[in-house]
């Protein structure tokens, strides 16, 4: 049993020594980029063509001239009417009702 155990632990031994340990790589930090001060100002953009102007529309017909309206009732043969009688001179004056207030 000695044996067993002896060549167990060599076993053991070689079994880790032959393993490969991983290097530790350490990666550099990303560099932060601080901007700088502005640059002086570009030239100015070319101006951009002008639009497209519509056409002018066209006029419109004109409207019908309207009927000539009717004279007033003329007398006998086409003469004027006679003028009508004056009143009698008696004034009417109406006196409008009182409302009661409204609360």
């Amino acid at each position: 049993m000695n044996k067993t155990l002896l060549m167990s632990a060599m076993l053991a031994t070689l079994t880790l020594a032959a393993c490969d340990k991983p290097t530790v790589v350490n990666v550099p930090a990303t560099p932060v980029a601080v901007p700088g001060p502005a640059g002086p100002q570009g030239e100015t953009g070319n101006q951009g063509a002008t639009g497209y102007q519509g056409n002018t529309g066209s006029q419109g017909e004109t409207g019908n001239t309207g009927a000539t309206g009717y004279t007033g009732n003329e007398g006998v043969q086409g003469e004027t009417g006679a003028t009508g009688k004056t009143g009698d001179g008696t004034t009417v004056i109406v006196v409008p009702t009182e409302t009661a207030p409204v609360n």
